[in-house]
């Protein structure tokens, strides 16, 4: 008996029914009427064929725990048939079952990644989680933890990197991961594979490449061309069989000797046999046995281990040859692209002489019907991309047209554009748009970057790039970009690019890399003879020091803050910014709440207090919220040592308000998260749990900590705890449990970095 079907909404009545809410509960969740839920709740015990509620409920919270244990495999859906490769199917699967990491190792269009999706949905019940990853739009090595990341589904967690959150997530899942088209990024493959597997015991990793990754526990596995042996009866017959019918035109028997022959000239190489069945319906017999063998003559010579190489240059130079020059100039020019594109896309980087714009839509279903481009539905629309070996081809044929520069720099523009787009947009649909064009965006900048007469357009894609990866809770990228962005760039804008990459490190609670930005800032500043902004950074950076010292993996020494603070004195003069930069560090230096330096402690309470009180004062008349808020944070610190518990937590409520109309970029989204951490914390250090409870729940819902709970949760934690929120604490535990760095520990209430064993 087939499962029954349930539409997406009784689904999600099913799922709050197995967390126990009311009808009423349901109905405000999910902004339905209650008799929209008595009306669903009714279908799904009909459906399911359950006496009542309670069994319902039962019922959720049983798929919720098999889906948990056994979450469908995430592999993509081919859209033709896997034709034969019984013996190489069941000898992959068990290769996956015996050993750590397998290479599919072969030829492009011998068929590796079909075979490696089959075998992977093959064994998916071995393993409680299964996840694909397709490699092609990579086209930088430190960026495959990345890649893996986005399709595991989980982000970078606060004082570690993207690598550290797969590592996390994967340490301890009997899991397979499936690698893609590995070979152009092998210097980043095999150095994360090696890291991935030590930490992770019981993950499998299946791997697809034009070579092997020479690396500790690999087991090759060669992939052979499709049998030929059989005759008509071949497995390479009945893939072009198949392909043909789809056509609309099944060869008969009549025929059958000719395609053998067809199969064997061309080597039993899957993407060939494919590629000439597509032209099965238009040439027939004689034609694609003349036109193949015309083309494979042209090709002969050389080693004999090079034939099934040549054999898919030669299908791929004849139906290249067979379109018409309009067409011929589509392919070669979308080959650009790296990730699936729009039709609007191909329009604008592709369409112009010999090729009419208006002519593009009609040219790409023409290519897709040759089988030289997929169509791939999206959430977007229709969207088209060709196999690997396809796209490369294409680029050969960009290079030999004398195009590649025009079509690249096209390319380049529509990148820009569109990153100029996004950066203005919003909307629910803004992740997806921004995750189809990233691996585009990412591609331009890196041919932009490497052309000395376009850096100053990659230096626009790449403060573009960091800004919309910060939205979209990308962290590691997002500084890694700022701080390309600074190296493309002259000495100004190369220090503003270095500003904001410190204060993304800031988000990602990484003190030295804070500290060494602000530096590098400085010094930019310094050879642009920007003095006060060379004051401004070292400042900082001198705060940095004292201000978030339990960040750092190692505390800068006392005398060098000091000296540094010295030297911003000087570069300052009396610009106000500068003189409120300078007066913050003094404020944190003489404060040193966490006695992070060592430093003098034998300022009077009334003095810290007001050191502070001055920083405060030079800070609002900058005009600049978040400035303010940071001296807020050093009167609070100051106060702290008066004991007046009262004044704290009113100094840190005050950030908050004064943060208000601050935009959500790097800066002031830094020192929003901390000033909601410390209004959480002084709340309940002054009995007041419903303001904790606000500043906390705040805390904790915000996006850029998502992958965070140990340290989105730990004020929250608390505060449901004293007020008897036995429901809000446990959901708390669980969380600050699955994403504590070390499962025996969790970040309590407190400073960042303190921890206690529970």
């Amino acid at each position: 008996m087939s499962a029954p079907q349930i539409s997406a909404r009784e689904a999600q009545v099913l799922a709050l029914l197995g967390e126990h809410l009311s009808n009423a509960e349901i109905a405000a969740q999910l902004v339905i009427s209650v008799r929209t839920v008595e009306s669903h709740v009714s279908s799904l015990l009909r459906k399911l064929q359950l006496p009542d509620r309670r069994a319902l409920a039962r019922h959720a919270a049983e798929s919720a725990r098999t889906q948990e244990s056994h979450p469908a495999p995430a592999l993509p859906e081919p859209l033709t048939t896997f034709i034969g490769r019984v013996r190489e199917r069941r000898e992959l699967a068990e290769a996956v079952r015996g050993h750590r990491l397998v290479t599919v190792v072969g030829p492009g269009g011998v068929g590796k990644t079909r075979l490696a999706l089959a075998v992977a949905a093959d064994v998916a019940d071995d393993f409680d989680g299964v996840w694909f990853v397709d490699l092609v739009p990579i086209t930088e090595p430190g960026r495959v933890g990345a890649a893996v990341a986005a399709a595991v589904g989980v982000g970078e967690q606060p004082g570690h990197g993207i690598d550290d959150a797969v590592l996390a997530a994967l340490a301890e899942r009997r899991a397979l991961l499936v690698l893609d088209n590995c070979e152009q990024v092998r210097d980043g493959v095999a150095p994360f594979l090696e890291r991935l597997l030590a930490a992770c015991p019981r993950l499998r990793v299946l791997v697809t490449s034009r070579a092997r990754l020479m690396v500790p526990f690999e087991r090759a596995f060669t992939l052979a061309p499709l049998s030929r042996v059989g005759g008509d009866e071949s497995e390479a017959v009945a893939l072009f069989m198949d392909r043909a019918a789809a056509v609309g035109h099944p060869p008969g028997p009549a025929v059958s000797e000719g395609v053998v022959t067809i199969c064997e000239r061309l080597g039993g190489m899957a993407l060939a046999i494919e590629l000439a069945a597509a032209r099965w319906s238009t040439l027939g017999l004689d034609g694609l046995a003349t036109g193949l063998s015309d083309q494979l003559r042209i090709l002969t010579g050389g080693p004999r281990a090079d034939d099934r190489h040549r054999s898919v240059r030669a299908v791929l130079d004849w139906s290249h040859d067979l379109l018409e020059p309009q067409d011929q100039a589509l392919l070669r020019r979308v080959s650009v692209f790296v990730a699936p594109f729009t039709a609007e896309a191909a329009a604008e980087v592709a369409g112009f002489a010999p090729l009419d714009p208006a002519s593009v839509v009609d040219g790409l279903g023409r290519l897709a019907e040759q089988s030289l481009l997929a169509v791939t539905p999206s959430a977007t629309g229709t969207r088209y991309h060709g196999l690997e070996t396809i796209r490369q081809y294409g680029t050969e044929r960009l290079a030999d047209a004398g195009e590649w520069i025009d079509v690249r720099s096209r390319h380049l523009e529509w990148c820009s554009t569109g990153a100029t787009v996004l950066q203005g947009a919003s909307g629910a649909d803004w992740r997806a748009r921004f995750d189809e064009v990233a691996d585009d965006l990412r591609a331009a900048l890196t041919w932009a970057a490497d052309r000395p007469e376009r850096r100053a357009d990659a230096h626009r894609l790449a403060v573009s790039l960091a800004e919309l990866a910060f939205s979209r809770n990308l962290l590691g990228e997002s500084q890694q970009r700022y701080e390309q962005a600074a190296g493309l760039a002259d000495d100004t804008a190369g220090a503003a690019a270095l500003r904001q990459a410190a204060a993304v490190a800031g988000c990602r609670r990484l003190g030295d890399d804070m500290f060494r930005l602000h530096r590098a800032a400085g010094e930019a500043a310094r050879r642009a003879g920007d003095s006060v902004g060379a004051g401004c950074d070292l400042a900082a950076a001198a705060t940095v020091a004292y201000r978030f010292s339990t960040s750092f993996t190692r505390i800068p020494p006392a005398e060098e803050v000091v000296a540094m603070l010295a030297e911003a004195r000087v570069l300052s003069g009396d610009a106000p910014d500068a003189a409120a930069a300078v007066a913050l560090a003094e404020a944190a230096v003489v404060a040193d709440a966490y006695g992070a330096l060592q430093g003098d402690t034998d300022n009077t309470a009334q003095e810290t207090v007001g050191c502070a009180e001055r920083a405060v004062t030079l800070a609002r008349r900058t005009g600049d919220p978040v400035a303010e808020s940071a001296a807020l944070d050093a009167l609070s610190g100051a106060r702290s040592w008066t004991g007046d518990a009262f004044a704290v937590a009113a100094a840190a409520r005050r950030r908050i308000d004064v943060l208000a109309s601050v935009p959500p970029g790097p800066d002031g989204t830094h020192e929003l998260m901390d000033a909601l951490a410390m209004a959480a914390g002084t709340a309940l250090g002054v009995g007041e749990l419903a303001e904790a409870r606000r500043w906390g729940s705040r805390l904790a819902d915000h996006p850029l900590l998502a992958e965070a709970g140990h340290h989105a949760t730990s004020w929250l934690l608390v505060a449901d705890a004293f007020t008897g929120r036995a429901d809000g604490s446990k959901k708390g535990s669980a969380r600050a449990v699955a994403f504590a760095p070390d499962g025996d520990t969790l970040v309590t209430a407190g400073f960042d970095g303190t921890v206690r064993n529970w």
